[in-house]
């Protein structure tokens, strides 16, 4: 007998996605829970994140959100868990997975510039805000990030007085905030409780914004690897590949396209870093190869690029675009500041005070981190000379964190001046 043949996919499903949504929140809050149950795909792979059980790495997960008609129920499943009748693809998302631990802000910071919104995650059972709960809240305002839905996780570990209490103590939390009417969805990522409702709020919510494929092509890079096997033969081996999101402009196979800042090599005694050159031999998004990508949900590029360039992350930070039209590359910034009241993320209630000479910043550009050391101060400016250099255009916000105790706290952000 006949194998049955396979339902085609829809075109949703088989293209690229629409929108990137990030998932934040403090450690241990079911951020990789919730992903795993909206996407099927757990994405703590890394040998250290399963040993140690927390998110380290950004992780990417695609999904497509359906709906039932009959008894309009949303879900990512093709079968409706009410009438079991076949639901509709209505919109492909990828997912962004970002760190909750306090050492890892750096990489939620990186992760928070390429996402259009975000899901913060506030478990029911411990009390709002934990401290990375106050400084991711904080880093989406600052990097503008106005599509935010707070999701109440863990209600299943809790009695209703409690949650309710929660459920005050978060709004109590937003009242001075932005963010102070956005939705609140008590959940349970562990027994998939409430999911429907989670997924039409974002649907109302979030919506996909306007993208413009005939801008300069802007790619900021999150991920680069290696994908050859140990002990592929030479004619078997094949280019590095650079993961991350497309924030403009559209990127096609066989564009030649360059990385920004590039290779650290010394030059007449001299430190500096060249642009990488290289071609796109192919695109990956969706789970599916493509001949073009525009915004929208996270890529894979192939390149033709020596796989020791790419592997372990070694890219990460840098800035992808077509050859001659990237931003300039710069070795010291001169920052218009805006400083908090308050250090972020601290356990204690710390005034902010005014940036020192010489003192040593982390800066947050792009899906770049850096170490600036400050140079000059002049009123709200700030001079740094970088440890690394970065790619970004004048205007780009610039994320500040300073070193309290053992550890980087946000104190505010600046925005890129020429001089």
């Amino acid at each position: 007998m006949a194998k049955k043949k396979a339902a085609e996919k829809s075109p949703i499903e088989m293209g690229q996605p629409e929108i990137n949504i990030g998932l934040v929140g403090h450690v241990d809050h079911g951020k990789t829970t919730l992903t795993e149950k909206l996407s099927g795909k757990w994405t703590d792979t890394h040998s250290e994140e399963l040993k140690r059980g927390i998110t380290i790495r950004l992780g990417y997960a695609d999904s497509v959100f359906r709906r039932c008609e009959k008894c309009d129920e949303f879900t990512v499943n093709k079968k409706c868990i009410g009438c079991m009748g076949d639901t509709t693809p209505i919109r492909k998302v990828s997912f962004v997975d970002a760190p909750g631990h306090e050492s890892l802000m750096a990489t939620m910071l990186s992760g928070a510039t390429i996402i259009d919104g975000a899901l913060l995650l506030v478990a029911a059972n411990e009390r709002c805000p934990q401290p990375q709960t106050r400084e991711h809240l904080m880093a989406l305002e600052i990097m503008g990030i106005d599509k935010v839905i707070i999701v109440q996780n863990k209600i299943d570990l809790v009695k209703e007085d409690q949650a309710l209490k929660n459920y005050k103590q978060i709004r109590k939390f937003l009242q001075d905030t932005k963010f102070a009417d956005v939705p609140i969805i008590p959940i349970s990522a562990q027994l998939g409780i409430n999911i429907d409702v989670l997924i039409k709020t974002i649907q109302e919510y979030i919506p996909t914004p306007d993208r413009d494929p005939k801008k300069d092509a802007l790619m900021f890079v999150a991920r680069s690897f290696d994908v050859n096997k140990p002990g592929a033969a030479p004619e078997e081996l094949v280019g590095g590949v650079v993961g991350g999101a497309l924030v403009k402009g559209e990127f096609k196979t066989g564009d030649e396209i360059e990385l920004k800042p590039g290779r650290k090599i010394e030059k007449q005694g001299r430190v500096v870093y060249e642009p990488i050159t290289t071609t796109i031999t192919a695109l990956k998004t969706g789970g599916a190869t493509v001949k073009n990508v525009i915004p929208g949900g996270s890529i894979g590029v192939m390149t033709n690029l020596d796989p020791y360039l790419v592997k372990s992350d070694s890219l990460t930070g840098m800035v992808v675009g077509k050859k001659g039209k990237l931003p300039p590359v710069w070795q010291q910034l001169v920052l218009e500041t805006d400083l908090l009241e308050r250090v972020v993320g601290s356990k204690e209630d710390l005034d902010v005070e005014p940036i020192k000479i010489h003192e040593p910043l982390m800066l947050n550009v792009n899906a770049a981190a850096t170490v600036g050391v400050v140079s000059e101060l002049s009123k709200n400016k700030v001079k740094c000379a970088l440890k690394i250099p970065v790619c970004a255009s004048v205007g780009s916000r610039v994320t500040i964190s300073r070193r309290v105790g053992n550890r980087f706290r946000l104190i505010g952000f600046g925005i890129i001046k020429e001089k």
